[in-house]
């Protein structure tokens, strides 16, 4: 039972990392639904720098490299030539689906490395998750440079007539948060499950970026369900520990992306949306060319 707990709590970090990179982009307005491609680019660079160097350091290194570069190549499609964000966000999820599939077909397998050494029995990440959480939350709410990102992401106009760069602000956020994504993937492939194959995320991501509205793009509300959802997949994978003979364990592979199906479908409704509206940034996948 505790083994499962340790194995939720490592699961919830990759979420709540990669939920807090979608979530500082989407608060500046740009929404980025190829979060899972950026993942598997930080995974799989990630993972080949590690086995081919044998340093964890330079695996980290490189995929939080390469999640900011695909960050700000969203950000070019969507704040310098405002293209439309959803379309550019598919093209990174499918590059990333079709580019990795090829670039580590050659290392499939397990990394080869001893483990990263664990605190108190948790991965030492699970604590820099929860510092980026709170980190995060203090920005958003309690900095000037938190109140910049909050009101490019609700109002354009009237921040860049008060002074605010408004491209400058959300290619700040996207980088960022493309390199929290990366830096996700490798925690994964580094950490959580150091063993490479095809298509290994299985929706980690989507699932990361359904977080960010179930939070209602609060940092700490993020935790909270990256934790749940963390749970909910530990027990996809080993129902018996906990509910042993209920339901089939097909069916509870099913069990998190129904939820994450459920958790979109209740908040497109028109009651939510007159309920807690007023929680989604109101220029969220708005293109903004300034005049």
């Amino acid at each position: 039972m505790w083994e499962f707990a340790i194995r939720s709590l490592d699961a919830s970090t990759i979420f709540l990392v990669a939920g807090l990179g979608e979530l500082l982009g989407q608060r500046s307005g740009i929404i980025n639904v190829g979060v899972e491609g950026v993942m598997l680019f930080g995974a799989t660079l990630g993972f080949i720098a590690a086995q081919t160097t044998g340093s964890y350091l330079l695996g980290f290194v490189v995929a939080i490299l390469i999640g900011a570069l695909l960050g700000l190549l969203h950000g070019f499609f969507s704040i310098t030539l405002g293209g439309d964000q959803v379309v550019s966000g598919m093209g990174i999820w499918i590059l990333g689906f079709g580019l990795t599939t090829y670039m580590g077909s050659a290392y499939t397998g397990p990394l080869g490395m001893d483990r990263i050494p664990s605190i108190f029995g948790l991965s030492p990440f699970f604590y820099v998750g929860i510092i980026l959480a709170v980190f995060i939350w203090f920005v958003l709410t309690r900095t000037s440079l938190g109140l910049r990102i909050r009101s490019v992401g609700e109002n354009p106009d009237v921040a860049e007539v008060s002074g605010i760069s408004v491209a400058k602000t959300r290619y700040l956020c996207v980088v960022a948060g493309g390199a929290l994504m990366g830096f996700a993937g490798a925690i994964y492939s580094l950490d959580y499950n150091p063993v490479w194959s095809y298509n290994f995320l299985m929706g980690w991501g989507f699932i990361a970026l359904a977080l960010v509205f179930f939070s209602m793009w609060n940092p700490l509300i993020l935790m909270g369900g990256a934790l749940l959802f963390g749970t909910l997949w530990q027990l996809s994978l080993n129902p018996q520990l906990v509910l042993p003979g209920f339901m089939s364990r097909y069916v509870w592979r099913m069990v998190p992306f129904m939820i994450t199906l459920l958790v979109l479908v209740f908040m497109s409704t028109k009651w939510f949306r007159h309920r807690w509206g007023a929680a989604k940034p109101e220029a969220l996948g708005q293109p903004y060319l300034k005049d």
